[in-house]
C-alpha cells in the first residue's frame, strides 16, 4: 500500500507546471505527483517528461487526447491512484492558488483525525481568498450559500477544489454515476461522499488566484453548477463495493 498521491490536472500551465512540482517534492512529508495533461498546446507535458527523470518513481504524468474537462482529469486520477493502492489522494490546482504547504495539514486531517475526506476550505473562518474581485467573491461565497440551501449538506465551502480522500471512500463511488465536469463536479462527489455518510472535515486555508497562466473559469462552468445542483438534489445514490 502506498501513501499519499497528488493528482494535478493541467491545460497550459507551463508557467507553474515546474514551480508547483518542486514546491510539493520539497516539504517535510512525502508526497507522489500524478499530473493529467490535456494535451496542452503550450508545451507543459514537456516540461513534466523532463521533470519525471529528476523524480522516478514519484512523479507521473498521463497524456489525454485534449481538453476534457476537470471532472474527467480527477475521476482518471482517482482510478489511476486506486490501482496502484494509494491510501490518501488528493486534488490540488497547478496555479498555486491552493498552497502546497496545507497538503500537510489535509493529510492529517484524514490520516490523524478521523476524516474521510478533508476539504481545504477558504469559508470556514470568515472568507479567506486574495486577489479576488469582490464581486468574484460574492458570486463564490453566495455559490456555497445556495448549494447548502439545496442539498442540505453542513459545508461551508461546497465548491471547493482541494481536498484529502481517503482510499475507502472513493472506493465506495461509483465513478459512472458523476456526471458534471466543472464546478458542479466539485459539489458533486462532496455530495455523494456526504449522501454515503463519509465524514467530512473542512481545513481553513487561503485561497490566493493565480498571478500566472490563464484562469479556466468561464459563466458555462457557473452555470453547470448552478443548475446541476437542482439534479443532485433528486439524484439517488448507492456505494459500490470496495475491490
Amino acid at each position: 500500500m502506498k501513501d499519499s498521491l497528488v493528482v494535478i490536472p493541467t491545460y497550459n500551465e507551463k508557467e507553474n507546471i515546474e514551480r508547483i512540482i518542486r514546491k510539493v517534492f520539497s516539504l517535510e512529508k512525502e508526497f507522489d505527483v500524478l499530473i493529467v495533461e490535456d494535451n496542452s498546446p503550450d508545451g507543459t507535458a514537456g516540461i513534466v517528461r523532463s521533470l519525471m527523470q529528476e523524480f522516478p518513481g514519484r512523479l507521473h504524468m498521463e497524456e489525454r487526447k485534449g481538453k476534457l474537462g476537470l471532472g474527467t482529469a480527477y475521476i482518471h486520477g482517482f482510478k489511476w491512484a486506486l490501482q496502484r493502492e494509494y491510501e490518501y489522494i488528493f486534488e490540488m490546482d497547478a496555479d498555486f492558488s491552493h498552497n502546497p504547504d496545507d497538503l500537510l495539514r489535509l493529510y492529517d486531517a484524514c490520516a490523524n483525525q478521523g476524516a474521510d475526506v478533508a476539504i481545504g476550505s477558504r469559508y470556514i473562518k470568515g472568507v479567506n481568498v486574495v486577489n479576488w474581485p469582490m464581486g468574484r467573491v460574492l458570486m463564490s461565497y453566495f455559490a456555497s450559500y445556495y448549494v447548502r440551501m439545496v442539498t442540505r449538506m453542513k459545508i461551508m465551502d461546497t465548491t471547493a477544489g482541494f481536498k484529502c480522500y481517503r482510499r475507502r471512500l472513493l472506493q465506495t463511488i461509483d465513478f459512472s454515476k458523476i456526471k458534471f465536469t466543472g464546478y458542479a463536479f466539485q459539489i458533486e462527489m462532496k455530495y455523494t461522499a456526504w449522501k454515503l455518510g463519509f465524514k467530512i472535515v473542512e481545513v481553513p486555508i487561503i485561497f490566493t488566484d493565480r498571478t500566472e497562466g490563464q484562469s479556466k473559469m468561464s459563466r458555462g462552468i457557473f452555470k453547470e453548477a448552478i443548475l446541476g445542483v437542482i439534479q443532485l438534489r433528486f439524484k439517488r445514490i448507492r456505494p459500490v463495493k470496495a475491490a
